[in-house]
């Protein structure tokens, strides 16, 4: 982490927008810690940044994990709309229908 004075951080503020991008910089006011400058090089960057310091976010993920360490959770197989989920199926019924006698149609012959 790079530090800074804040004075310096002022004058060329679009520099160290910059620089931030590749690691926070540490902001001083009279050589003391005053704060963090946290640079985004892409939209996805400040998604991610949100998400990781979302206290609402962290604790669903937490709840769901204790959700599945207890034995609470879903297969991805087992979710229903997902692509296995709707291949398997699809091979079920196509068994199924292989598997069933024929019938004749209404009126007469094949």
């Amino acid at each position: 982490m790079k530090k800074v004075a804040l004075a310096e951080i002022k004058d060329q503020l679009s520099k160290f927008l910059h620089d931030a991008e590749h690691e926070e910089i540490l902001i001083t006011r009279h050589g003391k810690p005053a704060g963090v400058l946290v640079g985004f090089g892409s939209e996805d960057d400040w998604f991610d940044y949100r998400l990781e310091n979302d206290a609402r976010f962290l604790s669903r993920v937490e709840a769901a994990r204790r959700s599945l360490r207890e034995g609470r959770g879903l297969r991805l197989e087992e979710i229903v709309g997902s692509p296995k989920a709707k291949t398997n199926d699809r091979k079920r019924q196509l068994a199924r229908r292989s598997a069933r006698p024929r019938r004749r149609p209404k009126g007469g012959t094949w």
